[in-house]
């Protein structure tokens, strides 16, 4: 038994914006939280956070999450069904494209080659995206986002069968892993996104998306040329194109709506070519202003030997043996002028009596 309280206001009221993620595994409301509460993280939900629904029979009885005021952002109504047989779970043809299930080890096959689970809750889709569904089309994995945030609701508490070795277990961890990081924004498993990379000398602009077609994609070379790239699919559900890096530099892609950057070569090719430092590079500019361009340590690395820094007024050389010369601009800024008056009032008054007083009394003296 738990000596100290549940500190329930200070993490669904006060610290509620600092989760990451908050997952509800076969929660069944029975006055833990207040209903109050369950709107707060409908709220943080909407602001930009993240909320995970492992349910089982719970999520389809009268005491469901679903029917508390954090429904209004859960992607699957439950129906009140609860079908108990052996079923496969299956990646939908979403599921296919989408990166939280796309290549699944095991997803390739039919049935899939992982072990059967043996209880689903009936829902209907209300939003979001169904990636994995069993019995037919019955939703198994929902994903949406909700405002700025985003909810998963997983219909079978299962899963531990896979995690367990039975029948050979299945891909609880990547999917597990996937699932949590795309609900916090992993920007690697966005659903839509534009990247690029360089294989040698080809470089790779892919597009993830979930639509069955896409715009074509603008490069952008260093030098400022354009070219219109046409993407083709491949086996993974990624739309590609390939050219050949001929130039060095900077590279942009877009398709309108998505932009992504690379580098061909090294970041700075000519402080790579050039490492050594050298006064001749300064040699044209200092000539010009009458100045010099002076090393403070040896090529020893142990002498050092720093000039005099002396301010002058116009010349035409500001260098000479030991020293280094700054010209003087003379100039200024006047920021402002105060002025205070003397002598005022009967203070001023008392000053002068006090100061004619003891000049009368020195000279009776």
């Amino acid at each position: 038994m738990s000596l100290i309280a549940f500190p329930t206001r200070e993490l669904f009221s006060v610290k509620i914006d600092e989760f990451d993620l908050i997952i509800f595994d076969r929660y069944e409301r029975r006055g833990v939280l207040p209903l109050l509460y369950f709107d707060n993280i409908a709220r943080y939900v909407n602001d930009g956070g993240a909320v995970l629904i492992a349910g089982g029979p719970d999520y389809a009885e009268v005491n469901s999450i679903f029917r508390t005021p954090l429904g209004r952002v859960l992607p699957a109504a439950p129906t009140g069904e609860i079908f108990e047989e052996p079923f496969h779970a299956n990646v939908s043809e979403l599921g296919l494209r989408h990166p939280v299930t796309r290549d699944l080890p095991g997803a390739g096959q039919t049935p899939p080659q992982w072990s059967k689970w043996f209880r689903l809750v009936g829902a209907n889709v209300q939003e979001g995206q169904p990636i994995m569904t069993a019995l037919g089309d019955k939703p198994l994995l929902v994903l949406s986002r909700v405002g700025k945030g985003r909810v998963a609701a997983l219909l079978s508490d299962h899963v531990w069968l896979w995690a367990r070795g039975y029948e050979g277990g299945g891909p609880h961890v990547p999917l597990l892993r996937r699932l949590a990081h795309w609900l916090m924004k992993e920007p690697d498993l966005e659903e839509e996104a534009l990247r690029m990379s360089l294989r040698g000398s080809t470089l790779i602009t892919e597009r993830q998306t979930l639509a069955n077609l896409v715009d074509p994609v603008t490069l952008t070379t260093p030098s400022g040329k354009t070219e219109q790239l046409e993407l083709t699919k491949d086996n993974s559900g990624h739309w590609i194109a390939s050219v050949k890096a001929e130039e060095l530099g900077l590279y942009s892609a877009t398709d309108g709506a998505h932009t992504a950057l690379i580098n061909v070569g090294p970041p700075n090719p000519r402080e790579f070519l050039e490492v050594i430092s050298t006064p001749d590079k300064l040699s044209g500019i200092t000539t010009q202003t009458g100045g010099t361009a002076l090393r403070i340590g040896g090529d020893d690395g142990a002498s050092l030997s720093l000039p005099n820094v002396i301010a002058q007024r116009a010349s035409t050389q500001y260098h000479g043996s030991g020293w280094i010369g700054i010209k003087r601009t003379d100039a200024s800024i006047l920021n402002g002028i105060d002025r205070y008056p003397l002598l005022i009032g009967f203070l001023g008054l008392a000053l002068l009596l006090g100061l004619l007083s003891f000049t009368w009394y020195r000279e009776g003296r």
